[in-house]
C-alpha cells in the first residue's frame, strides 16, 4: 500500500515537473523565442499561454517595446576643425528576433552593434558641417538628425541584425572647456562686425529715404506756393472786376457805400476827428 502511494505521488510529482516545464507564457510587450539544442526554431509574441518540448527546448526572452540608448559624450571634428562634445541618444526595437539572437544574442549586444554605427555616421556627418551650421536648432540640426538616422539605419538593415532603427537625435553640441573661451571670443568678434555692418546698412537707407523725402516736401511746398499765388491772384482779378462792375452800374451809390465803410474803419476805437463842416466826408456824416 505504501509502495503503491509512493509510486503515485512520484508519478504525480514527475508529471507536475514535466508539466511546468513544457508551459511559458507571453506577457505583454516581450517576444518569447523558443530555441531547440539552442538554435532558435520559432518566435511567440502574442500574449498567452505556450507549450514547448521539456529538456529539449528552452525559451528566450526578449523585449518587443521601443528602447532608447544614450551614447556616451563623443569629442568630434567639425568641417572648418573645431572640436566639439556630441551628446546623442538612439530610439530602437527588435523587428526579428531570430536574426536578433543569432547575430547579437542579447540587448547588450544589440547595444554596442547600435553604439558603433551612430558612432561612424555622427562622425563622418559632423564631419561635412562647419560648427555654426551645426548648433543651429533652425537649419542644418534637423536635416543632419534625419541623415544620421538614415545613415545608421541602412547599415544596422545591412548587417541583417533584426533591429530597427526608429530615431537618432543629436541632443547636444558642446565645445571642450578648453576651447569655449576662444571661440566666444571669435562668435562675438564675428557678431559684432555683422551688426556694424547692419547698422551702415541701415544709416546709409535712411539716409536716402531721408533725403527722398525731403526733396519731395520741397517740391509740395514750391506747388502748393505757386498755386497759391495763381489762386490769390485770379481771386483779386475777379474782385477787381466785380467792383468796376458795381462802381460803373451807379458811381454816386458806390461812392456812399465806400464812405460809410471807412466811417467803420475810422470811427472803430472812438477817436476825436476835426473836420471843416462843408467837407463832403461831413456832410454825409451830418445826413446832409
Amino acid at each position: 500500500m505504501n509502495k503503491k502511494l509512493i509510486i503515485w505521488v512520484g508519478s504525480i510529482i514527475v508529471a507536475l515537473i514535466l508539466l511546468g516545464g513544457s508551459l511559458f507564457v507571453v506577457k505583454e510587450g516581450e517576444y518569447k523565442v523558443v530555441l531547440k539544442f539552442g538554435e532558435a526554431v520559432r518566435v511567440e509574441s502574442s500574449p498567452g499561454l505556450y507549450v514547448k518540448i521539456p529538456f529539449i527546448e528552452s525559451v528566450s526572452p526578449l523585449p518587443k517595446y521601443q528602447m532608447t540608448y544614450e551614447s556616451n559624450p563623443t569629442s568630434i571634428l567639425t568641417k572648418d576643425k573645431k572640436p566639439i562634445i556630441v551628446d546623442n541618444y538612439t530610439v530602437w526595437r527588435i523587428t526579428n528576433p531570430q536574426h536578433f539572437l543569432k547575430t547579437v544574442q542579447t540587448v547588450s549586444g544589440g547595444v554596442q552593434r547600435i553604439d558603433e554605427a551612430v558612432y561612424n555616421s555622427v562622425r563622418r556627418k559632423l564631419s561635412e558641417v562647419n560648427y555654426d551650421n551645426i548648433i543651429s536648432e533652425n537649419t542644418a540640426r534637423g536635416n543632419i538628425n534625419d541623415d544620421i538616422t538614415k545613415d545608421v539605419s541602412d547599415a544596422i538593415i545591412r548587417d541583417n541584425y533584426g533591429i530597427e532603427i526608429v530615431d537618432v537625435r543629436i541632443k547636444r553640441t558642446d565645445l571642450p572647456e578648453s576651447n569655449k573661451e576662444s571661440v566666444y571670443n571669435r562668435m562675438i568678434s564675428d557678431r559684432q562686425a555683422i551688426a556694424a555692418r547692419y547698422l551702415s546698412e541701415g544709416d546709409e537707407e535712411s539716409r536716402k529715404i531721408t533725403s527722398k523725402a525731403d526733396r519731395t516736401a520741397t517740391e509740395l511746398l514750391a506747388q502748393a506756393e505757386a498755386d497759391a499765388k495763381k489762386i490769390i491772384a485770379q481771386g483779386e482779378q475777379e474782385a477787381a472786376q466785380i467792383y468796376n462792375q458795381a462802381y460803373g452800374k451807379d458811381p454816386e451809390f458806390y461812392s456812399f457805400y465806400r464812405t460809410l465803410q471807412s466811417y467803420v474803419t475810422t470811427l472803430n476805437n472812438e477817436p476825436v476827428i476835426l473836420l471843416p463842416i462843408d467837407s463832403p466826408y461831413t456832410r454825409i456824416l451830418l445826413g446832409k
